[in-house]
């Protein structure tokens, strides 16, 4: 049991778990996304409540009636973290207070209710805890951890719902991409976009990455591995990928990043590369760049490098950009120096073998 503001977590049996063999054969080679832990965190919170009923417990489905609020109007959100195992063997987690704050902002814009900071982490952990025998034995494996909060409520009319539902569940985690490719190849969608000003573009809701799957099929249909989403007034502007923030590196030392409009994620790993950036003192700019700039700068060779990051795939460089006129090589087509160089120093602090100077890691004691 463990003890926050106004709530406590009661930590349910599991009738039945997942036999020992068969977990360790899951987790040599869990892929991403498809293998659970045996638990999962509940809490509940109801208008003129808040916050009550918080439970670690089996995992398993969900009742939920069929006018349940999240079916018909999209309230919800999520987020992603990690832990990750250190080099003394314990376990910890990556900038779950980061977490928890974009969380807190992603219910904010879809009028839902704020969860303590504390808990949010409290949630993490305790699930971590309980399942701590299910981190994957593959190399570079980490147990990746989903929040998320759906409105639970069966009604049908258009205004916020009054019920609401926070889970937390673990997905034991190899490799983010399924091809061994060092590099990913990018496909540039013009005819749809992910958000728009004013949009929910800066959260982390479920509505924007079902916006992404059409152009993410139509970029796997042409042979490349993501999509890269354009501003949607002018159609100009590189913003991300369908679930990634990109970088850009220049022969003259210069590294960009599109800025923060409102209309992509604030993401922790671009933030975190941002600071590394800037301890190092690079020439790092937030500023808009132009599809037409990308492909004018790769072909030139002034582009040497671009990369994609996120809690997911970390950093991955990107080694083509593609679209309906033709394909182009970014610097040599494979990993850049520079690229390589943040993912080792970003990996390295996550898993306790680089010094942490910003607090970044919350070792977990066991």
């Amino acid at each position: 049991m463990a003890d926050n503001p106004g709530i406590t977590f009661e930590r349910l049996p599991h009738p039945a778990p997942t036999d020992a063999a068969a977990r360790v054969a899951a987790l040599a080679n869990p892929g991403f996304g498809s293998v659970f832990s045996d638990h999962m965190v509940t809490i509940d919170w109801e208008d003129g409540k808040g916050w009550h009923d918080a439970t670690v417990r089996p995992y398993g489905p969900l009742s939920l009636d069929p006018a349940t609020a999240v079916l018909h109007y999209a309230q919800e959100v999520f987020e992603g973290l990690k832990a990750y195992k250190q080099a003394d063997g314990g376990l910890a987690m990556f900038r779950p207070d980061a977490n928890a704050a974009r969380f807190n902002a992603s219910a904010r814009r879809l009028a839902m209710p704020e969860i303590p900071e504390e808990v949010f982490i409290e949630s993490c952990r305790l699930l971590v805890d309980t399942d701590r025998d299910w981190y994957p034995t593959v190399e570079g494996g980490s147990l990746y951890l989903r929040p998320f909060m759906i409105a639970s409520e069966p009604f049908l009319g258009v205004r916020p719902a009054k019920k609401y539902k926070y889970l937390v569940i673990a997905s034991p985690a190899g490799n983010y991409f399924k091809s061994n490719a060092t590099t990913v190849s990018i496909w540039v969608c013009r005819e749809h976009s992910r958000a728009a000003l004013g949009g929910t573009g800066a959260a982390k809701c479920g509505g924007n990455y079902a916006a992404s799957l059409v152009p993410q099929a139509e970029a796997i249909e042409h042979g490349h591995d993501q999509v890269v989403f354009l501003d949607a007034e002018e159609h100009k502007w590189v913003e991300e990928l369908g679930g990634m923030n990109l970088f850009f590196v220049f022969a003259d030392g210069r590294i960009v990043t599109p800025p923060l409009t409102g209309t992509i994620l604030p993401g922790i790993t671009r933030n975190s590369l941002l600071t590394l950036a800037r301890d190092e003192g690079l020439d790092v700019h937030e500023e808009r760049y132009s599809l037409q700039q990308w492909q004018a700068d790769a072909a030139s060779g002034k582009l040497v490098e671009a990369f994609a990051c996120g809690t997911a795939a970390v950093v991955t460089p990107v080694g083509t950009l593609a679209d309906h006129d033709g394909e182009i090589v970014i610097g040599s087509g494979g990993p850049g120096q520079l690229t390589q160089k943040f993912r080792d120093r970003l990996v390295g602090i996550q898993r306790g073998t680089i010094e942490d100077k910003h607090g970044w890691v919350m070792k977990l004691g066991f």
